[in-house]
């Protein structure tokens, strides 16, 4: 097996786990639509299975050859955050399709809406309650993580863990009072367009949310295996940058939705 190469590329080397992520990604879609029509979820289950094994290994393969291998040259690394800046560059595209949505609804609504905003019969979370607590978590958060960066920087063991685990604990924070929101909401996903735009929306944004704190937390867990140095932590920095695009639109989200839209 040829060792050395004269370029400063990562050729990868043969994979199953694109394919077994295909077939979880067709299991889960065909699942979900077999639990909306005939409410039977064990395909989801499996399809969501197979998803959540593929990418542990993929992920685990990424991490052996980054940290163990020395693959991940000057080049590559340049490469994975070009890949990661336009990652988050369509995602803020996906989430302008939900401001362009309701921002065509809320700025001229149709007689179907009783040509009000909001719409009649829909009672609006108090922008000064859970959702502005959510926005205080957040941008505790995004200090947070920043500190994290900083130490990792410099060095600072200690303080990475600390800060790391701070921000861990805001982003299940905030999914915890985003559930508790919810359930205490007077309005669905299907009452009339300020419904489908407010969870779609905010839901889509909670998912992220998630994420986000997986990539913190798998972050973490690698730091504590002392996995990353001050000059070789792209993957904190993809994850931080991701925080750091969330938090964004949040700010957005409060603004335009729980605050100008009720």
């Amino acid at each position: 097996m040829k060792t050395h190469s004269n370029h400063p590329f990562h050729l990868v080397d043969y994979s199953p786990w694109p394919l077994t992520g295909a077939i979880g990604a067709m299991a889960s879609t065909s699942g979900m639509v077999l639990w909306f029509h005939k409410n039977e979820m064990y395909l989801l289950w499996m399809g969501t299975a197979i998803l959540l094994l593929t990418m542990y290994q993929w992920w685990r393969d990424i991490v052996r050859e980054s940290t163990f291998q020395g693959k991940h040259t000057i080049k590559v690394i340049n490469g994975l955050k070009m890949g990661m800046i336009l990652f988050i560059i369509s995602e803020v595209f996906f989430f302008i399709s939900f401001f362009w949505g309701f921002f065509h609804s809320s700025l001229s609504p149709t007689v179907e809406l009783g040509m009000t905003w909001p719409p009649k019969g829909i009672k609006t979370f108090n922008p000064m309650e859970i959702p502005l607590m959510n926005t205080m978590i957040l941008l505790c958060s995004g200090i947070t993580v920043t500190w994290a960066h900083h130490s990792m920087m410099e060095s600072k063991f200690s303080q990475v863990k600390i800060s790391l685990i701070m921000t861990v604990i805001l982003g299940v924070y905030f999914t915890a009072l985003q559930a508790f929101e919810y359930l205490e909401s007077s309005f669905c996903i299907s009452d009339s367009i300020y419904g489908a735009s407010f969870f779609m929306a905010t839901g889509f944004h909670g998912i992220h949310v998630i994420i986000g704190t997986t990539f913190l937390l798998v972050c973490l867990m690698r730091h504590l295996k002392f996995h990353f140095t001050s000059a070789h932590h792209v993957g904190f920095e993809a994850a931080a940058w991701y925080w750091h695009f969330v938090d964004v639109v949040w700010l957005f989200l409060y603004i335009s939705i729980y605050w100008w839209g009720s």
